[in-house]
């Protein structure tokens, strides 16, 4: 199975919306196997957004990820890393589908509820920084066979 990092942004803390937005992927199927409430560190916002360095949202960028608490979910399932950014919608919720989380949550351009990784390079990557080996449990829900068809022996 697929493995992706979510981060649960300040404003998403801050409102009070984790736990539907949580719901909302374990709802899908997708499964938690890793989860943590932390303040992010300076230098881990850095390293975290370091590819958007040279942009000029970068620092304020920082600023605000490190401003307040985050939840930081590992999930996983087949495809996961779409599921999961199909879910949160277009990155400026004044432009996301209803529906999305963004969609549903979110107005703001810059103040956007939630990361997601965007590849199974940067999920690697960014689950490396985020969580420990030993945070990610292995283990297999007891709904897993009604989520996926095994009949050929992998998930459909």
């Amino acid at each position: 199975m697929e493995r992706t990092l979510i981060i649960l942004k300040p404003d998403a803390v801050q409102r009070g919306i984790c736990g539907e937005i949580i719901s909302r992927f374990e709802k899908k199927g997708l499964q938690v196997i890793g989860v943590k409430l932390m303040k992010i560190p300076q230098a881990l916002a850095e390293t975290h957004y370091s590819p958007h360095k040279e942009r000029p949202f970068y620092a304020g960028l920082v600023k605000f990820m490190t401003s307040s608490p985050v939840v930081v979910l590992a999930l996983a399932g087949k495809d996961s890393i779409a599921i999961a950014r199909k879910m949160m919608g277009a990155t400026f919720g004044s432009k996301a589908e209803p529906g999305t989380i963004r969609g549903d949550f979110g107005v703001s351009n810059s103040y956007n509820l939630i990361h997601g990784s965007d590849s199974v390079e940067a999920a690697a990557k960014e689950l490396r920084l985020f969580f420990n080996a030993e945070e990610l449990l292995e283990w297999t829900p007891a709904i897993q066979a009604w989520v996926y068809d095994f009949g050929k022996g992998t998930a459909e």
